[in-house]
């Protein structure tokens, strides 16, 4: 019953290794890109499954006992909803963390120097682009790679003058058929 309830190290240790560890992995996924926090290709999915194993020991020490890994675990909660409370009442600090949202596409067009700098490949790109139901990059308006790492699409849609210049091609199709169909007077 004591390896359950009489943890291995101090109750302060216990609180600080979290602590510790939390601030580390905020800022080395921030420094790692937006791309670990949501486009995950399969080496991204390994090395975020590798390091919650590696930083177990950091977090609990010498301790396996039930309540030392309760307070670890609270501890890392409690830390994290008063970051995420704070950085809600302060979005101009939150905006300098975080950054802003970055385009991809504007106008139908790639803008390969955000991809290289995201570390995003055409591929990937064309990817996200087919699961929004479009099958090219000339459909989109605009495809924004957002500060949680989600890939938005916005499709293009005609402008007014376009969708009477498509309303006028179809009248004139549509005359020129019947036109054909009933022949000279």
């Amino acid at each position: 019953m004591t390896n359950l309830f009489v943890p291995g190290v101090s109750v302060v240790e216990k609180v600080i290794r979290p602590l510790v560890v939390y601030g580390f992995l905020v800022l080395a996924l921030r420094a790692g890109g937006r791309r670990e926090l949501a486009q995950l290709n399969s080496f991204d999915l390994v090395v975020l499954l590798t390091i919650s194993n590696t930083v177990q020991n950091a977090i609990i020490g010498n301790d396996n006992s039930l309540l030392g890994g309760l307070i670890g675990a609270a501890t890392l909660v409690l830390v994290n909803a008063a970051v995420v409370r704070y950085l809600y009442r302060h979005p101009d600090l939150e905006r300098k963390l975080e950054g802003g949202p970055v385009w991809l596409v504007r106008d139908g067009r790639v803008i390969a120097e955000n991809l290289r700098r995201e570390l995003i490949t055409e591929e990937e790109l064309m990817a996200a682009i087919r699961r929004q139901g479009l099958s090219s990059v000339e459909e989109c308006d605009q495809v924004i790679l957002e500060t949680s790492g989600t890939i938005t699409v916005v499709p293009r849609r005609p402008t007014p003058v376009e969708a009477v210049l498509a309303r006028l091609d179809r009248l004139e199709a549509l005359l020129a058929r019947q036109t054909a169909g009933q022949g000279p007077a």
